[in-house]
């Protein structure tokens, strides 16, 4: 009997071990499902809320992108805009201010070129005029020594008079000549005498006919020249 009541109260006991330990089994298992749902749904939660976030934080970037491009869209248009406005400004006031002094030095090379040669134009004929005029006062000159000189003959002396008066003659033919000629608008012009023929240089570029009738009627007249002898030219 002691026997039997010591195996009861044993398998009581072990009986009631395991009974606890099912109980805290379950306890456990209900407790780590319960644990792993609810971290299920928080991470899920956390997840969902993280991708709002996200979506939220890609939305205003996106936003704020199309907003910064068109801004520098803008500006760089603006930018754009203003360099070319300025680029065509400045290039069409340069090229307007290049061809404004590129046509003033032209007018001013042309103006020089031209004052140039009219003063060469008028500097030969004031040098040719005065190398003539000296020739004849160097020729009067010598005849007169021919005519005051007790060694002369009185045959010489009275060549030396002939001619003296010839050049002098020549002289005012010449002066009335060239006087004329300058009342017909050509100021500058020479006339030479060497014998019969006779050289006029007039200080333009070309002559119409009826210039060159009018020159020779003048020569003709004043010096008594045949036409076929007198010979014009333009300088």
């Amino acid at each position: 009997m002691k026997i039997m009541k010591g195996l009861l109260k044993k398998n009581q006991v072990i009986i009631y071990v395991i009974a606890l330990m099912l109980v805290t089994a379950g306890y456990l298992n209900y407790t780590t499902n319960t644990t792993e749902q609810v971290s299920a749904q928080t991470a899920m939660e956390i997840e969902a809320n993280d991708d709002t976030q996200i979506a939220d934080i890609g939305d205003a970037t996106l936003v704020n992108s199309e907003a910064v491009s068109e801004n520098e869209v803008t500006e760089n248009t603006g930018e754009n805009v203003n360099e070319n406005t300025n680029n065509t400004n400045g290039d069409t006031t340069q090229e307007t201010n290049g061809n404004i002094t590129q046509n003033t030095n032209t007018t001013e090379n042309n103006t020089a070129t031209q004052t140039s040669a009219a003063v060469t134009t008028d500097e030969y004929f004031t040098k040719s005029k005065l190398e003539r005029d000296t020739m004849y006062s160097q020729m009067i000159e010598s005849y007169e020594n021919v005519l005051n000189s007790s060694n002369s003959l009185e045959t010489q002396k009275q060549s030396a008079t002939e001619e003296i008066k010839k050049i002098n003659d020549i002289k005012n033919s010449i002066m009335i000549c060239e006087n004329l000629i300058s009342t017909k608008g050509f100021t500058n012009n020479i006339v030479f005498v060497n014998g019969d023929s006779i050289s006029v240089i007039i200080g333009i570029e070309q002559l119409q006919q009826e210039e060159v009738a009018q020159i020779q009627n003048i020569i003709s007249r004043e010096l008594n020249a045949e036409i076929e002898n007198i010979h014009i030219s333009t300088k």
